[in-house]
């Protein structure tokens, strides 16, 4: 198990996951002490200045990999986790398969994904992923969660899922704690709070 799935497993509560950008390095110090589980940015050039300001497990939200012969990994070290979106491979199921094949290892979590009822359906069968990552992105009402708690039932009991919502209060997050959600990745308009510790604290009920 990576330190990734081990935090968002064995974590007190369902883990809080904050995306960041900008300065990440003081902001991932700062989520670290406002009690998120694990951080998130978008590329693994972003993994370095998080390593130097705190000990949380890191997950790449959009690693640029090359789809070329070659296939393409994550650096032994580099980053603790990785998200493939499946709608980049819906062509291509083959590829998906080869990713993660190559993106999954001891120490590495490859997460997948997903957006509705067909993609998790051809996750499950193509790559059978340990964390599934459902997202709100492009929904209407991204905070009213509706997408989690849809596809919430058909993931196989034991898979870890996090759900990418537009969360704005701690009764959110508790409501997806109660659901069966392991964990929340909350993006960029959540950063904008000029209070960033104190509203990450917040979600956590630090």
């Amino acid at each position: 198990m990576s330190r990734f799935s081990q935090a968002i497993s064995e974590g007190d509560g369902i883990s809080v996951i904050p995306l960041l950008e900008g300065d990440v390095g003081a902001l991932a110090a700062l989520a670290e002490e406002a009690g998120a589980e694990a951080v998130a940015v978008w590329s693994l050039d972003d993994v370095a200045p998080v390593r130097s300001h705190c000990s949380l497990p890191v997950l790449v939200r959009e690693p640029k990999v090359v789809l070329d012969e070659e296939l393409p990994f994550l650096t032994s070290g580099d980053a603790d986790a990785c998200v493939l979106a499946y709608e980049r491979f819906a062509g291509d199921e083959d590829l998906l398969e080869r990713l993660y094949e190559s993106l999954s290892g001891e120490s590495a979590d490859c997460v997948v994904d997903v957006r509705d009822e067909e993609q998790l359906e051809e996750v499950l069968d193509r790559v059978d992923p340990e964390v599934i990552l459902i997202s709100e992105r492009g929904a209407e009402n991204s905070d009213e969660l509706e997408r989690t708690l849809d596809l919430l039932p058909d993931v196989p009991a034991g898979k870890l899922v996090i759900s990418e919502a537009g969360i704005v209060a701690r009764e959110q997050v508790v409501a997806l704690e109660r659901a069966g959600v392991d964990a929340i990745l909350v993006g960029a308009g959540f950063l904008r709070d000029p209070d960033f510790a104190g509203a990450l604290a917040e979600l956590t009920g630090r």
